[in-house]
């Protein structure tokens, strides 16, 4: 028996528990891929599997719906794999810890990967029940979404004939996605010169933060463990004589960080007593503007005896603390046509240090396709003076929204028949993929919904048991409906 053995609905845990036996972090997606084209075989479904892993499955309109138009459900494959530091759970190989308390999934110690595990197990839950009435269906499962949108970015979308699509990657029950942010990653490269000196060798820490989703809660006024560490290098800076030897911090760049270290040599003979007071006053400081999001911050030096290590020279030292202290991060603009939206925003998600550089990777977000450009431009200009460079990877299009949409309207009314009220038709600052798929589709029609899943891309990550049982019967309803 699995751990969601006994929960409905039966085949939607079912898949998703057997998901959750299979890594499948981004870029390691061969594995859940090839499981997709296994249940396609098994029950005799057309199927696709290109290069990159993606999956398209075809099944055949439920009798009398013959001649409805075909739908694809969407979603996709990859989960975001960040951990608590004492986990010991190897993503590459290890199947996840599910725990279920209080009608609340979650996974010990990692992130659940309801994101966007749950739009596999609704999609497979479907195609292994001949009893669901629906059109044809074209079900679309993507890799890499967490890191671009790689693979729905290269999709061949030639073969698909709908022009509906049902996209599963939202965590709020009760709102129906109309519109959505582009994006992209952009990469600061600032380079670093390394020389020998002597001194006593510490590690700096900032930990203990939230962390959270760089789209959908980058308005909750969340700590970036990454700032923080630029912020207490530059302090240091003003009192103390030392020289960087790496710097390291967030995993993913769309998920806010939770920890960040720098690794610094001090000039010999620094009293180091001092530091330790200094950086007191800074984690004193960070409690108390971040009282109310993360009341666990933490900064904390440890130091080692005096030796000669590698590290940056001067001018590399204080031009990479220059750069996390004057870079650009957070909120940029907020929207004038939607209350509450943010409209444009970035967060440093990863700092990583290699022998020739320190690399700042951000996760880039903008309903206004000029104001996102012109935040690249910022980027790129501030890095020339930093004597570096930026770079870009799987920049994706704003999904804009539809006035007319027969889908939309069919949701709706289905959601009024089995809630007894209108759902909230919103846009939200975060990445989808049905901006790509509205590109590489002409007219689409497109709405993207989900239930409620609390503090993706975080070892804090939860699915409401109830929300997924009702979600499933509203998908259920929808597809009845389109005929």
């Amino acid at each position: 028996m699995g751990i969601l053995t006994g929960l409905e609905p039966e085949k939607v845990f079912y898949y998703f528990e057997e998901i959750t036996k299979i890594p499948h972090g981004s870029r390691d997606t061969k594995r859940i891929s090839d499981y997709l084209v296994g249940f396609a075989k098994e029950h005799n479904l057309k199927y696709i599997q290109d290069e990159l892993n993606n999956v398209i499955i075809f099944k055949d309109a439920s009798k009398g719906y013959e001649n409805a138009d075909s739908v694809i459900i969407q979603g996709h494959m990859d989960m975001v794999c960040e951990k608590e530091d004492d986990c010991d759970i190897d993503f590459s190989k290890d199947a996840l810890r599910l725990e279920v308390n209080n009608g609340i999934i979650s996974a010990k110690g990692t992130t659940l990967g309801g994101d966007d595990g749950i739009a596999v197990a609704y999609a497979l839950a479907i195609l292994d029940d001949d009893t669901i009435l629906h059109p044809a269906l074209e079900v679309v499962i993507t890799v890499d979404e967490e890191i671009g949108m790689l693979g729905a970015a290269d999709l061949d979308t030639t073969p698909l004939k709908s022009k509906m699509m049902i996209n599963i990657d939202s965590e709020d029950e009760g709102i129906l996605l109309a519109s959505c942010a582009g994006g992209m990653t952009a990469t600061v490269h600032v380079p670093v010169k390394k020389e020998a000196i002597k001194g006593t060798k510490a590690t700096l820490v900032v930990d203990g933060l939230a962390g959270g989703h760089s789209g959908v809660e980058i308005n909750k006024g969340r700590a970036n463990a990454n700032k923080l560490v630029g912020r207490v290098l530059y302090g240091l800076s003003k009192e103390f004589s030392f020289n960087l030897v790496s710097v390291n911090g967030g995993l993913k760049d769309n998920a806010i960080p939770r920890a960040s270290k720098a690794e610094l040599v001090f000039a010999p003979n620094t009293d180091l007593e001092a530091v330790k007071v200094c950086l007191a006053d800074f984690d004193a400081a960070f409690k108390h503007e971040y009282k109310t999001t993360d009341a666990k911050v933490k900064v904390s030096l440890t130091a080692v005896s005096e030796y000669e290590v590698t590290a940056f020279d001067t001018d590399s030292t204080s031009r990479v603390i220059t750069g996390l202290m004057n870079l650009p991060l957070g909120i940029q603009s907020m929207s004038f046509d939607i209350e509450g939206l943010v409209q444009t925003s970035l967060n440093l998600g990863i700092l990583e240090t290699t022998e020739t550089e320190v690399a700042f990777s951000y996760s880039v977000r903008s309903s206004v396709e000029s104001e996102k450009q012109d935040l690249y431009l910022q980027l790129e200009s501030l890095a020339k003076l930093l004597g570096g460079c930026v770079t870009s990877m799987g920049e994706y299009p704003a999904w804009e929204y539809k006035e007319d949409s027969k889908l939309r309207e069919v949701m709706v009314e289905s959601f009024k028949r089995q809630y007894g009220h209108d759902p909230e038709i919103q846009a939200i600052h975060a990445g989808l993929e049905c901006g790509l798929f509205a590109g590489k589709i002409e007219g689409l029609d497109a709405v993207s919904f989900g239930p409620d899943m609390k503090d993706v891309h975080t070892p804090n990550e939860s699915m409401d048991v109830a929300s997924v049982k009702r979600t499933w019967d509203y998908l259920v309803d929808v597809l009845a409906s389109l005929k």
